[in-house]
């Protein structure tokens, strides 16, 4: 027998909040009760997690993370990037392929699930990228056990721009999967740098960072791919919007009924352009974080359900990489250990609910990739859960930073939750500060 009841904890799932118990069975939860908990299934417990007065939700899913393996981990690794995740409640993760070689190839998607069974403490699943050239392996690729497909649509890394038209008409013609697409156009791009290094010098600071990388770039790539979806029929997610602009591609409507979606960014929820003065290049992302107002828009685009998911973009680099011009300092920062307690102190500010948290952190991420068993509270369900504690202070140091690259944008900032305990396939991956590393996390399945 292996079973944990976790009781009396005030459980948020599925739109509502009520105080009951949890039982979990080894990998799976067997029962959820609301209400008084009968004595003999207390009894057939092994465990007992008495949870008053704390929050349990579903594991957070992130559906965007670049953990850096293989080929740049100086930066990053699986083993290190999912111990920082489970310690944020995130438990499960979809990782990026502009790693070192790409996972543009079968052979590399096998490798990444490989060494993820080896060493990720959280359950993953990595996407396949698109190139110019391999349209052919998109269309070998089993979905069963592959995320989606990513685009590329602007050259943020490497040499995984895909702008052949009839490339890009083919591989949404030819594929159910999901295709997530980073939308910067790359003309209007190069066409702003041009500009203000004519104008101010190679060594522009940071503040011009949002203005090479405008919304006009990102509105003519989102448009331009949500066009040829509505065209081909394709499922497409929009990664990472930084801008009110692109809402207007968007539809409020119920994610069931929806093949066009879209993902915010926590970085893109909590700062904006006034916050580049006090963080400068550890705020540079790809998209750049842009105005006031769009953060505003942003927010109230989650909030009517344009938008789906929020997510990480955890994208860690070392500290010596962040340094220079906005045009030299490497774009993106570590956040996947932090991104939950973002939103716990947004709900705080009375600016987001905890069961609007929940679905857009844990149950979108499961119904729009169709991921089997997880992100819900539901008997049958593997047992991933958080469990917070909403009265008890979290403050950000070098020396609880998990993540490999050892810093953080929110170093030094004090949260008002704490993450205490997280399970992930009913083992406890973490627990008062301290990561469980005999858990080992499973690959993802896909009903597609």
């Amino acid at each position: 027998m292996n079973k944990t009841i976790i009781k009396n904890a005030t459980i948020i799932n599925e739109g509502s909040r009520f105080t009951g118990h949890v039982l979990i069975d080894g990998e799976y939860i067997s029962s959820v009760i609301n209400g008084k908990l009968p004595e003999y299934i207390e009894k057939e417990a092994m465990r007992i997690i008495d949870a008053r007065g704390k929050w349990l939700i579903p594991g957070v899913i992130d559906d965007q993370v670049h953990f850096r393996e293989p080929g740049l981990t100086h930066k990053a690794d699986l083993a290190t990037e999912s111990r920082a995740a489970v310690a944020g409640g995130v438990t499960s993760f979809m990782d990026m392929p502009n790693t070192l070689p790409q996972t543009t190839s079968l052979d590399a998607l096998k490798w990444k699930w490989d060494r993820a069974a080896e060493t990720s403490v959280a359950n993953y699943s990595f996407y396949i990228g698109a190139t110019n050239d391999n349209a052919n392996v998109l269309r070998q690729a089993d979905f069963s056990k592959v995320c989606g497909i990513k685009i590329f649509l602007g050259s943020s890394t490497g040499n995984m721009l895909v702008n052949k038209k009839e490339t890009l008409k083919r591989i949404f013609s030819e594929n159910q999967a999901l295709i997530a697409v980073h939308c910067e156009k790359e003309e209007i791009i190069t066409r702003n740098r041009i500009y203000y290094t004519q104008r101010f010098g190679e060594e522009l600071p940071i503040f011009f960072h949002p203005l090479i990388r405008s919304t006009e770039a990102c509105y003519a790539s989102s448009s331009e791919a949500v066009e040829l979806a509505v065209k081909t029929g394709a499922r497409l997610h929009l990664l990472h919007l930084s801008t009110g602009k692109e809402l207007s591609l968007l539809e409020s409507k119920p994610l069931s009924e929806k093949k066009i979606t879209a993902e915010v960014c926590v970085h893109h929820l909590w700062f904006d352009d006034n916050d580049y003065a006090d963080y400068g290049n550890l705020i540079k992302w790809n998209p750049a974080i842009k105005t006031f107002g769009d953060r505003i828009a942003l927010t109230d685009g989650v909030q009517d359900n344009r938008i789906d998911i929020i997510a990480t973009d955890h994208a860690p680099h070392l500290l010596s990489e962040k340094q220079g011009s906005c045009l030299k300092a490497a774009s993106g920062g570590p956040l996947i250990q932090h991104s939950l307690q973002v939103m716990l102190e947004k709900h705080k500010q009375n600016i987001f609910s905890l069961e609007k948290i929940v679905e857009k952190m844990c149950h979108a991420p499961a119904t729009l990739f169709k991921i089997r068993k997880r992100g819900y509270i539901r008997p049958g369900y593997y047992a991933d859960l958080v469990l917070i504690n909403p009265d008890k202070k979290y403050t950000v140091s070098h020396g609880n930073i998990l993540s490999k690259c050892g810093w953080s944008p929110f170093e030094g900032h004090t949260f008002p939750c704490t993450i205490e305990q997280t399970f992930v396939n009913g083992i406890t991956a973490y627990q008062d500060g301290v990561v469980n590393d005999k858990c080992k996390g499973k690959l993802l399945y896909f009903d597609n």
